[in-house]
């Protein structure tokens, strides 16, 4: 605090009045100077660079936080730079946020910044030569080839909610999908004859999943004989009761019931699949690009991830069988 404190006295800047002025409504942030850029750049995140809904409308409250955040301030210049940007990322600190949702918040400035001055309303992005916080390390949460086994158990396949569920479990660890992905599955989307799904990723990139023989058997019996019982209203493969299509809030809540339900004391979600399907592709001998392929990351960086969890694993394991390591 000794050192904002300092840093505000030394750009004249005054922080908040308040802190819970920053998180009433948008009025303050639409009498921003910079307001009127927001639409068109949230426009250009969807239809040039193809971010989903849900990405853009949390770009879009991180620009309107940052807005609601200048118009506090006193004597905040009309065109921000680099130092009012660094008082705003500390304040982020400040009010308890991890380094995250500051990333976040920094990677939406940037972004809107560089589209600021490829219009010309900007001589130069304030925030080129401003470093991401350093993220903790963190290895994926899998599960065991064991632990799989017995979930997908769960399920009661004697009525068509379990049928529904056990095919949404066995998809999420046979294909690796995210669970936006499963949700946005359309029957049509499945081609079980040569055994794949086309899935819409982030960014709605296009990729194909390959399906196993069980699970080619599993949906074709499923759309045969089970999805017309819940009345379908839409298009989509997995319907709730009322015939429309699943949410992710409903994915997360059967996962979680049927993890208690197969004594995994635990945190598993949906992406906990997808995580176990590549670090057990990659166990048995995959390669690594042929991962990258099928999880549909854009940078081979995002799935070197699951190398680390093989090689903690490894250790592990010597750590407990090594004659010389339990001495």
């Amino acid at each position: 605090m000794i050192f904002l404190y300092k840093y505000w006295k030394k750009t004249s800047v005054m922080p908040p009045r308040t802190t819970s002025t920053i998180t009433s409504t948008n009025a303050s942030a639409e009498s921003d100077a910079l307001y009127p850029f927001l639409a068109p750049w949230l426009a250009s995140l969807l239809t040039e660079r193809g971010l989903s809904q849900r990405t853009v409308e949390a770009y879009k409250q991180d620009m309107e936080n940052f807005f609601t955040f200048r118009c506090e301030l006193d004597q905040a210049p009309k065109h921000p730079d680099e130092n009012q940007i660094f008082l705003y990322l500390a304040w982020q600190r400040t009010r308890g946020n991890n380094g995250a949702t500051v990333a976040r918040r920094l990677s939406a400035l940037r972004s809107f910044f560089g589209f600021m001055t490829e219009e010309g309303a900007l001589t130069e992005n304030p925030t080129l030569l401003m470093e991401n916080p350093k993220m903790p390390f963190r290895l994926p949460e899998t599960l065991s080839r064991q632990e799989i086994g017995h979930l997908l158990e769960m399920p009661d396949m004697a009525d068509k909610t379990g049928r529904r569920d056990r095919c949404i479990l066995e998809l999420l660890y046979a294909a690796g999908l995210r669970v936006s992905e499963l949700c946005s599955l359309n029957v049509a989307d499945l081609d079980l004859q040569r055994g794949l799904a086309r899935v819409f990723g982030k960014g709605a990139k296009e990729r194909l999943a390959p399906l196993h023989d069980l699970m080619q058997r599993m949906l074709s019996e499923y759309i045969r004989d089970w999805r017309p019982k819940f009345a379908p209203k839409t298009e989509r493969l997995f319907l709730n009761r009322s015939g429309k299509g699943l949410t992710r809030q409903y994915i997360w809540k059967m996962v979680k019931k049927h993890v208690l339900a197969a004594g995994i004391r635990r945190a598993v979600s949906p992406h906990t699949f997808r995580h176990s399907y590549a670090t057990h592709l990659l166990e048995g001998g995959a390669d690594l690009r042929v991962v990258q392929l099928l999880l549909g990351h854009a940078d081979i960086s995002a799935t070197e991830i699951y190398t680390h969890v093989q090689s903690e694993r490894l250790l592990g394991i010597h750590k407990r069988f090594h004659p010389r390591s339990r001495s």
